[in-house]
């Protein structure tokens, strides 16, 4: 029998708030095998390199127009912008997988640019530096070793709730989003972890970064388009459950 472990990341800017979940897969089957929120550096990395596949829900990149906007404006070289101004900040804020999120889900992703997920996505840009170190290939399309993943609009593709089931006030819609996604993917054995999901969010989406990982690697999840490879590799890209 071969057993295959994935891994999911709820990355936050301080580790105290960073959910690291582990499946154990075989035959199809998958079990949460571990569970903790409190993952510092080194124990994300560690699991990174165990993995067959890590999901990760933190923007892997910044928006190119963003950083050549930075550049710019740090040289004194900035050409004034001629589109209006919402539509100039606007391609600034938001990354290619952003916009294909969106159009797909309706849903608009937190801008890394200008929302304080920035700072999560900076102790990433740290984390990836140490794993390209130790060799492990974190291609940011998804080709290497790891997936960027967004729970909520997985939950929306998958017909549940996407919202209102974060934060200590709003455990009554983790039980029930628990209970739904248990009907919806059968194949997935909670092991005893479902009341730490229910109690915690950042418990609950590590869970779900670790299994659109699984189905990313089954390859059912949308890749990123052949004409913006090259965008991606820079900006990452989200992986989405087919349906």
């Amino acid at each position: 029998m071969t057993v295959k472990l994935f891994a999911g990341v709820d990355l936050a800017a301080e580790a105290s708030r960073t959910g690291l979940a582990f499946l154990s897969e075989s035959d199809g089957k998958c079990v949460v095998d571990r569970l903790k929120v409190g993952a510092d550096d080194s124990s994300i990395i560690e699991a990174i390199s165990v993995a067959e596949r890590t999901g990760v829900d933190v923007p892997l990149g910044w928006p190119d127009q963003f950083v050549e906007l930075i550049t710019a404006h740090s040289a004194h070289e900035l050409h004034p912008p001629r589109s209006t101004d919402r539509q100039w900040r606007r391609g600034m804020a938001m990354r290619a997988t952003d916009v294909a999120v969106h159009e797909r889900t309706g849903l608009w992703p937190l801008s890394v640019a200008t929302e304080r997920i920035a700072y999560a996505a900076m102790r990433w840009a740290g984390i990836e530096a140490n794993l390209r170190e130790s060799g492990i290939r974190v291609a940011r399309g998804g080709s290497g070793a790891l997936f960027e993943v967004y729970p909520a609009a997985a939950l929306k593709v998958w017909s549940l709730q996407h919202r209102g089931y974060k934060g200590a006030k709003n455990s009554a819609s983790r039980l029930e989003l628990v209970a739904a996604l248990s009907e919806r993917i059968a194949y997935m054995d909670w092991n005893g972890h479902k009341d730490q999901c229910i109690e915690d969010d950042d418990a609950l989406d590590a869970v779900l970064a670790a299994l659109i990982a699984y189905e990313a690697f089954s390859g059912r999840c949308v890749p990123p388009p052949e004409d913006l490879s090259a965008t991606i590799k820079r900006e990452g890209w989200i992986w989405l459950p087919k349906s």
